[in-house]
């Protein structure tokens, strides 16, 4: 998104009670991209990239759809069309049906690894001319871009990225537009794209990156957009294969072949829809090193967050995790997706047996961030902890469970050895953590939820096949952490974190709801007590009581994040809901529910019981689903959705959940 665009949304958004102006939201329209490429295609067919994090590309800024009909040209976006979009199949081909008084349109668009097929086809014909805009931003750049024409297709540059474009039939009539003047950037109307009148300049049509396209067909019509690095791949080699793929794909029947084998997977057996679902999305947001971005970045600026595209390792690792439970139930043949994670986790790992605050998910290079303590100086409050003790869950729980080559098997050993130094390291002698970050990446101090992380860490080390001292020395740290959370310990649950003066903050924390999963982990590796279970099932009613919340003024209902939490808000007065929130609320139920089952308490069931009800609320035709399947991370009371979508923590969450519920065969096929 380049400020052109940031300025334009601000001047159409300012003043909204549930918008934040400048941003590129993504809680309407499908993603297509199960390669490094991913491309929003917004409900009204306009297309986008959001690949940088994942490719280096950045591709589509903006672009325009519409049918001119006697010198006037209906753009799909204006309100007069009624447009309808979904997935075809389980695989990521979005279709958009575009419907008009007169005629009606069918938009098929595919993400083939770097190229993006855009087909167009009616039944009794394209009614008029097909006007395409598109504005590309090679490098992130809307300046300084040229153009250069190869007769069929249209090479668009900065420096090193160079996007490719080209259609058939062949173009009608194909222009260039120079970026908006000073003038335009600072008056008070929004930019218009593309723009009617004539900037009058001789070099309009080849110092852009705009390109307007008018073309005629009886049938079909096919798009395609190819992102290059002009060091990677030569300039005859990216025509020739952006020539192949505007010839090959001219039908919707060769697009719906080759999509039907794009697949983000292919269960053995059929799951739930809501298992599909998070597959794909999980997939979407992957990169070809396994790793994930949090989710679409929306506010590349940073002026209301601090950007999504990027790899965490404590979400990207809690998400290994649970596909690794959910492979193992469902037999969703995932092991080269867990392959691969472990090896970017070892291969990003520190010196010191710690991970970063988060990386580029192409490269595993350090990303910008604010949590960057132990790169900086080694030590300091500036470190989320809790990164490090998820890495270890996984990779621990993947060495149990076997299924490794020999070589990744002795790296992840060696790993997790080194990984076992950098959490003990960050461990006091009264069995919290040190002072860091929290989860939320809010605040600082001791935090319950971290203390959850190395609790989990520790135990799942204890179990694992590794050598005998480092298991006796995992357990005893599992029973030092479980020991020391009697501090945080308030009467009625465990505290959101001892703040920089040593006091209790007694707030409730949803993040603290890890510690029900942490605690059967624990269980499998010792026995808890009596007080231990009776402590662990008041704080989780606590938090699911506390935190929940059913506004009125509309169907949304879930958990807020923890207690006077103010980001986000707008005008709106309360906490917002959030589905990681209501996602971890689901899943500590089950686990709680697990734990309980294993020892015959009666109370499993009423556990069982809300952990159905809280994941029903963010199943598919949940409140909390999108109509798209995607989990948008926070919702205005009024219903509306904000923030990254999809969010990849929820969805994960969401599949362990579903596996965990049929696994304990207390959830209907129908319910999931």
């Amino acid at each position: 998104m380049t400020l052109r665009d940031t300025l334009s949304d601000f001047k159409r958004h300012r003043g909204s009670e549930v918008r934040f102006p400048g941003e590129r939201r993504t809680p309407a329209g499908r993603f297509s991209g199960l390669d490094a490429r991913l491309v929003h295609v917004a409900p009204d067919g306009s297309l986008s990239d959001y690949s940088y994090p994942l490719s280096g590309q950045y591709g589509i800024d903006r672009s325009r759809f519409g049918i001119r009909r006697a010198d006037r040209t209906t753009w799909f976006d204006d309100g007069s069309i009624d447009s309808t979009q979904r997935y075809d199949g389980d695989g990521a081909l979005v279709l958009t049906d575009h419907e008009a008084e007169e005629w009606s349109v069918t938009q098929y668009d595919l993400t083939l690894e770097d190229a993006h097929i855009t087909h167009f086809a009616a039944s009794d014909g394209i009614p008029g001319e097909l006007v395409a805009y598109l504005g590309f931003a090679p490098d992130g750049r809307d300046d300084r871009i040229g153009q250069l024409r190869h007769g069929d297709a249209i090479e668009v540059f900065h420096a090193d990225e160079h996007d490719y474009f080209s259609v058939r039939p062949e173009p009608k009539e194909v222009h260039g537009q120079v970026p908006a003047d000073f003038a335009t950037l600072v008056s008070d109307r929004a930019r218009q794209v593309p723009q009617t009148d004539d900037a009058g300049r001789y070099e309009e049509s080849r110092l852009s990156g705009e390109i307007v396209a008018s073309v005629e067909s009886d049938g079909n019509i096919t798009l395609v957009t190819l992102l290059a690095d002009h060091d990677e791949t030569q300039r005859e080699d990216a025509l020739d294969r952006v020539r192949a793929l505007v010839e090959t794909y001219d039908s919707p029947e060769k697009i719906r072949t080759t999509a039907s084998k794009q697949t983000a997977i292919r269960p053995d057996t059929p799951v739930p829809e809501a298992v599909s679902a998070d597959l794909r999305v999980l997939s979407l947001l992957s990169a070809n090193t396994g790793a994930r971005i949090a989710g679409p970045d929306f506010d590349p600026f940073y002026a209301y967050s601090g950007g999504y595209g990027y790899t965490w390792f404590r979400d990207d690792a809690e998400i290994s995790r649970f596909l690794l439970a959910s492979d193992d139930h469902f037999d969703l043949s995932l092991a080269d997706w867990h392959a691969r994670s472990a090896r970017f986790y070892c291969d990003t790992q520190h010196a010191d047996g710690t991970w970063p605050h988060r990386v580029w998910p192409r490269d595993g290079t350090i990303a910008p961030g604010w949590a960057n303590a132990r790169v900086e100086a080694g030590e300091g409050a500036d470190y989320q902890a809790d990164q490090t003790g998820s890495v270890i869950a996984f990779l621990a729980s993947y060495l149990r469970d076997g299924g490794l080559d020999s070589e990744l098997e002795s790296t992840v050993r060696e790993t997790l050895r080194s990984a076992l130094d950098g959490l003990d390291d960050t461990l006091e002698s009264d069995g919290l953590p040190v002072h860091c970050q929290n989860a939320w990446e809010n605040m600082t101090g001791r935090f319950a939820h971290t203390a959850a992380t190395y609790l989990e860490a520790y135990a799942t080390l204890a179990s694992a096949p590794i050598e005998t001292e480092l298991q006796n020395r995992a357990e005893s740290q599992a029973a030092a952490v479980l020991s020391g959370l009697d501090t945080l310990w308030t009467g009625e649950f465990y505290a959101l974190r001892l703040d920089e003066d040593g006091e209790l903050d007694a707030r409730l924390d949803s993040s603290a709801l890890a510690l029900a999963g942490a605690h059967r982990v624990y269980a499998q590796v010792e026995d808890l007590d009596s007080k231990q279970i009776d402590r662990l099932v008041s704080h989780t009613e606590s938090i699911l009581d506390g935190l929940w919340r059913n506004p009125s003024e509309s169907d949304v209902r879930g958990l807020a994040r923890f207690d006077e939490d103010d980001w986000r808000k707008r005008e709106q007065s309360e906490p917002k809901i959030w589905t990681v929130s209501t996602a971890w609320g689901a899943h500590a139920a089950g686990e709680l529910s697990h734990l309980l089952s294993d020892r015959n308490d009666a109370r499993a069931e009423e556990f069982a019981r809300r952990a159905r009800e809280l994941l029903s609320l963010f199943l598919p035709d949940g409140p909390l689903c999108a109509d798209t399947g995607y989990l948008p991370e926070q919702f205005f009371d009024v219903g509306a959705a904000d923030s990254a979508t999809p969010l990849g923590w929820p969805h994960a969450i969401r599949l362990a959940t579903v596996a965990s519920l049929d696994e304990q065969d207390v959830m209907t096929t129908e319910e999931m």
